[in-house]
């Protein structure tokens, strides 16, 4: 049993139990064209799009690089954790990160933040083509090759089930803030993993409410990586409102095929790789609803 897949998967179905039950989905909010992106997104991601990239590259390095197949499994499991560590889940921060920057990967990671509410199965809106490039996954299937293959499964494994926490409507995190005994514990966790209030923040609509941080906040696994670069805003609370500055909410083939489907409305930003002149994907949804 693949233990990297099904611990996650069962995670996932207990918490959107939880969310259901609390009335999550039933409102107005999420579409069935939400539903779409989201049910699609879950299933393409982890049977195509990993499994496909692994494929290749596993295939090119034991054409290339023979004698290197499974050269680095002796090192230290330590050392190995901390190679996916930086590999996937440091440069996946860059990624992310560079998203909020440059207009067309933005396009591709808008999925991502259109919804307006989270929930267990935000996690994984984004474009294919946005995962397809994304260069964690390309370098984790390098350190399998060289044999790095069992540890990649419990890393894969950790992160997955903090990434989805972290989006949950759940708010385990609440537990740690309203009992003074375990706040030592929270500022330690806040600080070193991503948590639903520290990740609810990134996906907040505005900057202006003094606890939404869109274009910062964007640790996956880790969110000691914007402490280090300067991108943590901690707050310990939660964002009223959720989304992305223009809520133009594209039908579901389009957002995760674009850029090989474009939208017909010429208001969309994926109505063309080109963007508006004055659209700067760094500038506040709140000041952009102004102007």
């Amino acid at each position: 049993m693949d233990y990297s897949k099904w611990i996650p998967l069962a995670t996932l179905l207990v918490l959107g139990g939880i969310e259901a039950l609390g009335g999550l989905y039933f409102d107005d909010k999420r579409t069935r064209n939400d539903f779409s992106i989201e049910l699609i997104s879950l299933a393409v991601l982890p049977t195509l799009i990993q499994p496909g990239i692994f494929l290749l590259v596993l295939g090119a390095m034991a054409w290339l690089l023979p004698t290197w197949d499974g050269g680095l499994a002796s090192w230290a499991l330590w050392m190995q954790f901390g190679c996916f560590l930086i590999f996937d889940d440091l440069t996946q921060y860059g990624w992310h990160r560079l998203s909020h920057q440059h207009p067309v990967l933005w396009k591709l990671h808008r999925p991502h933040h259109v919804v307006q509410e989270m929930g267990v199965l935000v996690t994984y809106r984004n474009a294919f083509l946005y995962y397809a490039m994304m260069p964690g996954i390309w370098l984790s299937a390098v350190l399998v090759f060289l044999g790095m293959g069992p540890v990649y499964a419990g890393y894969l494994t950790i992160k997955l089930v903090v990434i989805l926490l972290a989006h949950s409507e759940t708010r385990w995190d609440r537990v740690l803030y309203h009992n003074k005994w375990l706040r030592p514990l929270a500022w330690i966790i806040e600080r070193t993993i991503s948590t639903p209030a520290t990740h609810f923040a990134h996906h907040g609509l505005t900057a202006t409410d003094g606890v939404s941080n869109p274009n910062g906040n964007y640790g996956n696994l880790l969110f000691i990586w914007d402490v280090v670069f300067g991108t943590a805003k901690i707050t310990r609370r939660y964002p009223k409102e959720f989304g992305a500055w223009n809520r133009i909410n594209e039908p579901w083939h389009v957002q995760l095929l674009f850029p090989l489907l474009r939208s017909p409305d010429p208001q969309s930003e994926l109505s063309s790789l080109k963007s508006p002149d004055d659209y700067d994907p760094t500038v506040d949804a709140k000041e952009l609803q102004e102007e």
